[in-house]
């Protein structure tokens, strides 16, 4: 029997009440989501979740980590649309439940950015043995919507009503095992400006722009690793995590338009005079990017490859000459020094996604200002 419009409302009313929650106490219930996991699996003294193949002991040259495609590998864990996941969401006009988590924020709450792109899927990754590697097929940016996001909207219900189901986290149960749910990553970069006294960048998350981790600080750039575009010569061109990593900097830092013109033709990245210059920096030790780790938050299950990208002052105001003040996902703040001081406030006093966090904490540790 369909369900009455009063149902629908109070479905809907219910929804957003908990979806509000959410947004307003974000890093407060990422603490305590961290809570139920395992203090060995916390990064740096952080809420980050990683197992101990995902955490090197000493830093790794981010362009050494070997990538592996597997096009055609298959999914066979929890992805939110099943039956136990669909009820949880609130009902259509028509009185039926919406199908996923991501088509509830479309219809109901979507954000300035929400797009459904390809993204390159974990499947494996040992970032602790001699040749380092992540392995990857296809995936969609709503895959891990509709089981992260979905996960933190059901945690914040059951902090709100002890009663309330949580499925959905239980089945997919430990978030760092790729074959549970569909494992989109983001490379989330430290970028330090080194000089005598160094500095970093973070970026906050406007929760009006963003789909995830809105209200909170993160290291700036950060962006899921995928094609630049639909078009399918991209899916090869950019599997790269330094291409992936030059674009973010282009769009975040020097406010390039994230329009490469990929849809009709591939990047030409050996032509590009941004990539070209950072690239030859990096040839040339001016610019030093290394990998610290790979790991999951524990609300929202958003995984991230944590890497530090250090330029020496001369290179970095040669490629940032006009830093911007916002970008499309939030505002950029000042330059942060990097001191432990100021790196232990933005880690435990200041709400800083758990990525951002124990990627402050790790780069401290190496010292790779």
């Amino acid at each position: 029997m369909p369900e009455s419009t009063a149902d629908v409302e109070a479905s809907r009313h219910a929804w957003f009440g908990v979806r509000r929650h959410l947004v307003e106490h974000r890093h407060r219930l990422g603490l305590d989501a961290a809570d139920e996991f395992p203090a060995a699996r916390h990064v740096a003294g952080t809420p980050l979740l990683a197992p101990e193949t995902w955490l090197p002991s000493t830093p790794i040259p981010l362009t050494s980590i070997a990538l592996k495609f597997d096009p055609d590998a298959t999914f066979t864990g929890v992805t939110g649309r099943e039956t136990a996941a669909r009820e949880q969401l609130p009902l259509r006009p028509d009185g039926t439940h919406y199908d996923s988590y991501a088509e509830t924020i479309a219809d109901l709450a979507p954000p300035a950015v929400f797009e459904d792109r390809p993204t390159y899927r974990l499947i494996a990754a040992d970032l602790t043995g001699p040749e380092p590697f992540l392995r990857l097929g296809r995936g969609t940016y709503f895959d891990s919507i509709n089981t992260g996001e979905a996960s933190a909207h059901e945690f914040t219900a059951q902090r709100l009503n002890p009663n309330a189901a949580t499925q959905l986290r239980t089945s997919i149960g430990a978030p760092w095992n790729p074959a549970n749910r569909p494992t989109n990553i983001a490379i989330s970069t430290l970028t330090i400006r080194r000089d005598v006294d160094s500095t970093f960048y973070l970026h906050w998350r406007d929760p009006a722009k963003v789909g995830h981790a809105g209200g909170l600080y993160q290291v700036v750039p950060s962006g899921i690793f995928q094609p630049s575009a639909a078009a399918s010569w991209n899916e090869q061109n950019d599997f790269s995590l330094w291409h992936n990593l030059t674009r973010e900097l282009a769009e975040e830092l020097a406010a390039h338009p994230e329009d490469y013109g990929s849809a009709t033709a591939p990047i030409p990245y050996a032509d590009w005079p941004f990539a070209t210059q950072l690239t030859d920096a990096l040839q040339a030790g001016t610019a030093r990017a290394h990998c610290v780790g790979l790991g999951v938050d524990p609300l929202t299950f958003a995984t991230d490859l944590l890497t530090v990208l250090s330029l020496d002052a001369t290179i970095f105001d040669t490629l940032f000459p006009h830093l911007p003040t916002t970008n499309p996902e939030g505002r950029l703040l000042t330059p942060q020094p990097f001191t432990p001081e100021t790196i232990n406030t933005f880690t435990h006093t200041h709400p800083t996604q758990s990525a951002g966090a124990a990627l402050l904490q790790l780069a401290l540790h190496h010292q790779l200002q």
